[in-house]
């Protein structure tokens, strides 16, 4: 594909290019000639279209302090809507989109129930779970629930509150359950992943969140099986390295479209999981998908730079949805 060199680029940014009609020679008149008139507000328009509204938003933090209160009475006979919880996920990582997805929290358990549990014969991760839901219960008896796994997921109509039951251990991480292969306990360190997010994003001109928040577009529009903390990790890899990531939002289209063809190329490698360096094997269930997110990337910025406005919205909206404008 023939791309417009980044100097060139960024001098059209700053000034029109000038081009003299034909046969007319030095003398005659100079007409503009912009390129990419219509990038920047596309894709800012596309970011502010992702974020959560303030009725979602507060929703979100009604539901999460309704159910860590009804976990603060049953454990440490207080009603406190924070105490012994934190955001974890999108809403942790301040990365959630609209429509509205999963709340993710931790709530911290006294040292007390892993020493009870610990007299159990069978799988105590599952008996924790199984706890923690008929706790729930107990507040929410209509309420559709579900434990396995490392989660208990309370299923309301807005939103799911997904609760992690977790032991504080003395390094700061976390014990988490696992019911699987007869239950066992997964360390964990949530705030180094929030943090390697923070850093991340500080250190690339505030562009990794927005970028991120594009990319779980991208992964509801066309059903992308993959997770969305790879994503994350996947994104803020990439930004580190790209010669735009200190760019602003006339750059996002080079910036997707390079990040497309970075995660074809990361197909079938792991990632690195902060603070545990979990190694998290990315499989290739995805990859087909990611080309074809590709190609159709790579033509919508020639149509971006040749200020075909209405061809490349269609390109970007079968990208990612109708969230991003077709026309600007």
């Amino acid at each position: 594909m023939n791309v417009t060199s980044p100097t060139l680029r960024g001098l059209m940014n700053a000034q029109p290019a000038y081009f003299a009609p034909a046969g007319l020679g030095l003398l005659s008149v100079a007409q503009a000639v912009p390129q990419w008139i219509g990038v920047r507000q596309r894709f800012e328009q596309f970011h502010r279209n992702l974020a959560l509204t303030e009725l979602q938003y507060q929703d979100g933090v009604t539901k999460r302090a309704d159910v860590v209160a009804c976990l603060n009475r049953s454990y440490y006979g207080t009603s406190s809507p924070s105490d012994n919880s934190f955001l974890v996920g999108s809403w942790g990582k301040s990365t959630a989109i609209r429509p509205p997805r999963d709340v993710d929290l931790y709530f911290v358990l006294p040292t007390s129930v892993y020493h009870r549990l610990q007299s159990y014969q069978w799988n105590r991760q599952s008996a924790m779970l199984q706890e923690v839901k008929a706790a729930l219960a107990m507040t929410y008896p209509d309420t559709d629930m579900s434990g396995d796994g490392q989660v208990v997921v309370v299923r309301f109509g807005s939103y799911a509150v997904e609760v992690v039951p977790a032991f504080l251990l003395q390094s700061g991480q976390y014990w988490i359950c696992d019911t699987h292969n007869g239950g066992s306990y997964k360390q964990t360190d949530p705030w180094a992943e929030i943090r390697h997010i923070d850093a991340v994003d500080q250190g690339n001109g505030n562009n990794l969140r927005p970028l991120i928040r594009m990319l779980k577009a991208w992964q509801a529009n066309c059903s992308v099986p993959i997770k969305s903390f790879q994503l994350e990790l996947l994104a803020a890899d990439f930004i580190a390295q790209s010669p735009w990531r200190f760019k602003d939002f006339f750059w996002f289209d080079w910036l997707i479209r390079d990040l497309f063809a970075y995660m074809y190329y990361r197909a079938n490698f792991s990632v690195t999981v902060p603070g545990t360096s979990e190694l998290i094997s990315l499989g290739n269930a995805w990859q087909s998908r990611v080309e074809t997110a590709y190609v159709r990337a790579a033509k919508a910025c020639d149509y971006e730079r040749d200020n075909h406005l209405l061809a490349a919205g269609e390109e970007w909206q079968k990208i990612f949805g109708q969230q991003v404008p077709r026309t600007v």
